[in-house]
C-alpha cells in the first residue's frame, strides 16, 4: 500500500523539522495535531506550539485536542482516512487513536532503542558519558517507547556537544529517518523488530529530569561533573552553590565547564581564583574550570565577567551534593 496521506502529531520545534521534511517530500498532509494553547510569560497570553505555527504558515489545518479519548475527535482522525500517523515529541496516544492507520502510527525517539526510553534522552546521553547515541523510528504500542523498531541512524556524540548541540544533530537526523520511513514502508521494504530481540534491553533508563538530577555532587569525578553540565546545558542548567567564608550562601548555574585532570592538595569543593579570570573547583580527581555560568537573577556570562562584577576568593567553597 503506497502511504499518501499523512496525519502528524507534535508540539516543539524538535517536530517541526520533521514536518517540515514530510512536507517537502511531497506527501498529503490532511492535518496535524498538537497540544491546547498555553498561557505564558508575563502577561499569560496563549501561546501557540511551534507545530502549529508552522502549519498554519503552510495552510494546514490544526486540530487541539483537550482530550485524546474524545470520541469526536477520534471521528474526525477517522474521517480524514490517514494511511499513517507520524508523531514526534507528542503525549501518549490511547489506543483508539494509534491503530486508526491501516499502516499504523510510527514515532521517532531521539535515543537508539531499546536504551534510553523516557523524556529526557538526549540529556541522559550526555550524562552518562556515551560516544554515541542516534534517533529510532517504531510502530507505537500501548507502552511508552516499547514498540517494534523500524529504523535507526547512529549519531557521534563528541566532547564538546551539549544537550542543545545534541538537540539540534538529532533534530536533523530524526526528521531524515522518518522519511527514509515512510518511503520504506509503503515499498514494503521493512521488517519491524521487536525490542526484546536488542541485547541492550532495559539497559539505560532517561526519566524526566529532576531539580535535584541538575544539583552537582563535587565529591564525584571532574569527568563525571562536566558531563552533568554538558547534559544539561543549556536547560534546565547544572546548578550549586558558592558559600563564602561566613557562610552566606550564592545559587549559581553552571553551562560550560572544563576538566583539568590532576591530583589537588585541597579538599573536593574548594575554590581556586585569581578573582579576575579563572575559577575553578577542586575534585577528588582535578579540577573543574567553570567558564560560563549565570548567579540568580543575573544573565548568563563568561566567568571572567562574571569575577568583574561578583568578588570571589580562594576562601570560597561549593557545596558539597
Amino acid at each position: 500500500m503506497k502511504i499518501k496521506k499523512i496525519i502528524f502529531f507534535g508540539t516543539p520545534d524538535f517536530s517541526v523539522e520533521t514536518l517540515k521534511a514530510i512536507i517537502n517530500d511531497g506527501f498529503d498532509i490532511p492535518a496535524v495535531v498538537t497540544v491546547p494553547d498555553k498561557p505564558a510569560g508575563r502577561g499569560l497570553q496563549l501561546r501557540e506550539s511551534e507545530v502549529k505555527q508552522y502549519a498554519i504558515s503552510h495552510n494546514i489545518p490544526v486540530m487541539q485536542p483537550d482530550d485524546l479519548n474524545s470520541s469526536e475527535f477520534q471521528q474526525q482522525l477517522k474521517e480524514l482516512n490517514p494511511d499513517v500517523q507520524i508523531v514526534v515529541a507528542f503525549r501518549k496516544l490511547p489506543s483508539e487513536v494509534f491503530t486508526i492507520p491501516p499502516l499504523g502510527t510510527i514515532n521517532l525517539h531521539a535515543s537508539l532503542l531499546p536504551d534510553y526510553r523516557g523524556a529526557a534522552p538526549i540529556n541522559w546521553a550526555i550524562i552518562n558519558g556515551e560516544k554515541e547515541t542516534g534517533v529510532t523510528t517504531f510502530f507505537i504500542n500501548d507502552k511508552i517507547d516499547e514498540g517494534k523498531i523500524l529504523l535507526q541512524e547512529k549519531i557521534e556524540i563528541v566532547k564538546t556537544d551539549t544537550a542543545g548541540t545534541l538537540y539540534d544533530k538529532l533534530k536533523y537526523a530524526g526528521a531524515a529517518l522518518i522519511v527514509k520511513t515512510i518511503h520504506k514502508i509503503s515499498d514494503n521494504l521493512i521488517i519491524p523488530v521487536a525490542q526484546s530481540q536488542y541485547p541492550n534491553l532495559y539497559d539505560k533508563k532517561a526519566p524526566k529530569i529532576q531539580k535535584p538530577d541538575c544539583r552537582i555532587n563535587w565529591d564525584k569525578s571532574g569527568r563525571d561533573i562536566c558531563n552533568l553540565i554538558r547534559g544539561l546545558s543549556p536547560y534546565p542548567g547544572a546548578f550549586t552553590e558558592l558559600i563564602s567564608s561566613n557562610g552566606e550562601k550564592h545559587y549559581i548555574k553552571i553551562y560550560t565547564a572544563e576538566y583539568i585532570s590532576g591530583n589537588p592538595d585541597k579538599q573536593a569543593g574548594s575554590i581556586i581564583t585569581d578573582g579576575r579570570t579563572f575559577l575553578n573547583v577542586v575534585t577528588k580527581d582535578g579540577l573543574v574550570s567553570l567558564l560560563n555560568v549565570q548567579l540568580t537573577g543575573k544573565v548568563k556570562m563568561d566567568v571572567s565577567a562574571f569575577l568583574r562584577g561578583f568578588q570571589v576568593n580562594s576562601e570560597f567553597k561549593v557545596s558539597a551534593s
